[in-house]
C-alpha cells in the first residue's frame, strides 16, 4: 500500500472506534507550505454527523494515528485541518522499494480486462494533415497511453473519410490539370499533391462562378450551375456506381495520400491498431436505421424521409435516412459504432473530436440508447478546444490553414536557431545535433499542446514553445539531460545501498513528488486529461531543480548523502521518462 492508503484505511478506523462513525470518502490534501506537515486530513466533513467541534475530532484522530500507525511521527492541528507529519523512514524505505522499477508508476496492462478503443485523427483524403490534426492526434495517442499505464487495454482506431464530393474535386482537378503529375515527378507528398489539385478545383469554380454572374446568373444559380462542380457531381455518381475508371483514379491518388499520411504519422510519433475506411462504412447503418422505423424508435415524415425524435430529450428531430434512402453521416457513425462492439471485444470507446461537434455525439449516443445497446453508456467524446497561431506566422502552401509537416519542420528549424545561439552541443556529429533538434522542436510541440486542458482553445507560438526555462517540454527534457550527466560521473555509486537517519526538507519534497505519480496517472485517465500528467512533471522538475540548487551531490561530503542523492536523482530521470512517455515525447541523453 502507498501512504495515501495507509492513512485512509487507518482514518476509517479511527473514526469507527473513536466516535462508531463509518465513513466512504477520506479527503486528504498536500500539507499547505506555511504549515508544518505532509498530508492533511480535511475533518469538516464528519462534523455534521458528529456534532462535535472540528478541532476536537481532529486532536482525536491525530492522536489515534501517532500511537497505532509507524509512518506518523507527529502531528498539528490548524481549525478543522489535521496537519500530519509523515516519518523520513517511509520515503527512504519507497525510494529502495521503488528504485529498481524502471516502469514506476505504469501498470501492466490486464489481459482479463475488456478494451477501450480510442478513435483519433479521421482525415480527409483529398488534403495533408493540418494544425488541428495535430492537437487530434497528440490527445488521442496521449489519452490511449495514458489508459493503458492504468492496466487497460486499448484499441486505437481511426476513420479515414475517403469518400464524398470533396474526393472527387481532387481528383477531377488532377485528372483537367495535372498533366500526368505523381509524387515522384513533383517531390511531392502525396497528401500535398492531392491537396494541391484540390485548391486547384476551388480556384477553377471560383472563375467560373465570377463568369457566370458577369453572364447574368444570381449568385446562387451560378454557384450551383459552375460547370466543374456539374462534372464533380457526375464523378460522384460515377464512383457510387463503381466505375472502373474513376475507381481507378480513386486508388491511384488514395494511395499516394495514404503513404503521405503515414509519414506524417510516424514524424509524429503516433499510430493505430485498427483503420475504417468511410467508403466501406457509410451504409452500415442504414440497415440498422431501417430497423429502428419497423420497431418504432424513429419515425418517417410525407416525402420519405426518416427521422428521430428526439424533443423529449430536449433536442431537435435528426434526419437519419435521406427521402430517395440515402444515409447522411450520422447514419454512417451509427453502423460503425455498432460494428466495432462486433469486431472488438471493447467495453468502452472514446471519440477524440473538436468541440464544434459536441451537438453530433450528443445526438448519436441518444440514438444508440434509443436503440437498446447498453454499451451506449460507455461512450464519451474527449471534446477539445481549436489550436491557433499568431497572425501571420507559417500558413500552409494553401495559404488557408497550418499544415501539420509544415509545423513540425519549423519547429525543428526553430530548436536548431536556438539551440545554436546557446552553444551547448560541442562533440555532436551533425546527424546528433539534427536528431536532437527534432527531440527538442517536437517535443516542444507536443508538450505545449498538451499542457492545456483540452476542453480549453489555444494559441500556440512556436518560439516561446521552445523555451528552456519556464513550464517548456525544453526545461524538462534539459533536466532530464542534466540528471544523465550526474548519472555517468556517479559510476557504480547508484548500485550501492544508503543509510540515513534524517532527510533534508528538500529531499522529502521531491520524494512525496515521486509519490503521488501513480495517482496522477489515474487521475489524468479519470479526466480524460494528459495536462495533468504534463502539469505534475513540470512540477516534479521544479522541486528537484530547487533540490539540485541546494544540495550537493556527487560533493556531498558523507557517501551514504552521494549514494541516496544519486539514487534519487535517477528515478526522477525514469519518472520524467515514463511521464513523457504517456505524452508521446522523447527524453535526450545529452543536450
Amino acid at each position: 500500500m502507498n501512504l495515501e492508503q495507509i492513512l485512509r484505511q487507518n482514518i476509517k478506523k479511527a473514526l469507527r472506534q473513536l466516535y462508531d462513525l463509518e465513513i466512504e470518502n477520506v479527503e486528504l490534501q498536500v500539507t499547505r507550505k506555511d504549515f508544518e506537515g505532509d498530508i492533511t486530513l480535511v475533518v469538516f466533513p464528519y462534523v455534521k454527523q458528529l456534532r462535535k467541534n472540528p478541532k476536537e475530532i481532529a486532536e482525536k484522530t491525530g492522536e489515534f494515528l501517532l500511537k497505532n500507525v509507524p509512518e506518523v511521527v507527529d502531528y498539528n492541528v490548524v481549525g478543522g485541518f489535521l496537519n500530519l507529519v509523515v516519518s523520513d523512514k517511509y520515503y527512504m524505505d519507497f525510494l529502495n522499494r521503488i528504485f529498481s522499477d524502471k516502469n514506476y508508476g505504469l501498470i501492466p496492462v490486464s489481459d482479463n480486462e475488456k478494451a477501450l478503443m480510442v478513435e483519433y485523427s479521421s482525415p480527409n483524403t483529398n488534403k495533408p494533415l493540418h494544425l488541428g490534426h495535430i492537437r487530434n492526434n497528440l490527445l488521442g495517442h496521449s489519452i490511449s497511453e495514458i489508459y493503458k499505464a492504468t492496466g487497460k487495454p486499448v484499441i486505437k482506431t481511426q476513420i479515414i473519410n475517403d469518400r464524398g464530393i470533396h474526393i472527387c474535386k481532387s481528383m477531377l482537378a488532377w485528372q483537367k490539370f495535372g498533366n500526368g503529375e505523381t509524387p515522384e515527378s513533383s517531390g511531392l507528398k502525396g497528401d500535398h499533391l492531392a491537396g494541391k489539385y484540390y485548391v486547384k478545383f476551388d480556384l477553377e469554380y471560383k472563375k467560373q462562378i465570377k463568369d457566370l454572374l458577369e453572364g447574368g446568373l444570381t449568385k446562387d444559380q451560378a454557384e450551383k450551375q459552375a460547370p466543374i462542380l456539374l462534372e464533380a457531381q457526375a464523378m460522384l455518381r460515377k464512383w457510387e456506381a463503381k466505375d472502373p475508371e474513376v475507381m481507378k483514379l480513386w486508388h491511384k491518388m488514395n494511395g499516394w495520400v495514404y503513404k503521405g499520411f503515414e509519414q506524417t504519422y510516424k514524424n509524429l510519433g503516433v499510430s493505430f491498431d485498427k483503420n475504417y475506411y468511410e467508403s466501406e462504412t457509410y451504409l452500415l447503418g442504414k440497415k440498422v436505421v431501417e430497423e429502428g422505423l419497423k420497431k418504432g424508435v424513429f419515425f418517417k415524415k410525407d416525402d420519405g424521409s426518416v427521422w428521430a425524435d428526439l424533443s423529449d430529450e430536449g433536442l431537435d428531430e435528426k434526419l437519419l435516412l435521406r427521402a430517395d434512402g440515402t444515409s447522411v453521416y450520422i447514419t454512417q457513425d451509427i453502423g460503425t459504432a455498432i460494428k466495432r462492439f462486433e469486431d472488438f471485444d471493447i467495453d468502452s470507446h472514446i471519440y477524440v473530436v473538436g468541440n464544434e461537434q459536441d451537438y453530433h455525439f450528443q445526438v448519436l449516443f441518444l440514438i444508440l440508447k434509443k436503440l437498446g445497446f447498453k454499451w451506449a453508456d460507455k461512450l464519451y467524446h474527449l471534446s477539445y478546444g481549436m489550436v491557433e497561431l499568431p497572425d501571420g506566422k507559417m500558413k500552409s502552401r494553401e495559404g488557408t490553414v497550418v499544415d501539420a509537416d509544415d509545423l513540425m519542420d519549423e519547429m525543428t528549424r526553430t530548436a536548431r536557431e536556438i539551440s545554436q545561439e546557446l552553444g551547448k552541443l560541442e562533440g555532436y556529429s551533425e546527424e546528433e545535433k539534427e536528431r536532437l533538434y527534432r527531440i527538442i522542436g517536437l517535443g516542444a510541440l507536443k508538450y505545449f499542446i498538451l499542457k492545456v486542458d483540452p476542453k480549453r482553445s489555444i494559441m500556440f507560438d512556436p518560439k516561446k514553445s521552445i523555451d528552456f526555462q519556464g513550464n517548456t517540454g525544453p526545461f524538462i527534457q534539459y533536466t532530464y539531460a542534466r540528471i544523465q550527466s550526474i548519472l555517468r560521473k556517479a559510476g557504480d555509486l547508484r548500485l550501492k545501498n544508503f543509510k540515513l537517519k534524517t532527510l533534508l526538507v528538500k529531499e522529502k519534497e521531491v520524494l512525496k513528488q515521486l509519490e503521488s505519480f501513480p495517482q496522477v496517472i489515474q487521475n489524468a485517465a479519470q479526466q480524460q486529461n494528459p495536462g495533468v500528467v504534463a502539469n505534475y512533471t513540470y512540477d516534479l522538475v521544479k522541486t528537484y531543480n530547487s533540490f539540485y540548487q541546494s544540495v550537493p551531490i556527487l560533493a556531498a561530503g558523507d557517501e551514504n548523502e552521494r549514494i541516496f542523492r544519486v539514487k534519487l536523482s535517477e528515478k526522477v530521470a525514469d519518472t520524467i521518462q515514463n511521464a513523457f512517455k504517456l505524452l508521446g515525447i522523447d527524453v535526450p541523453e545529452r543536450m
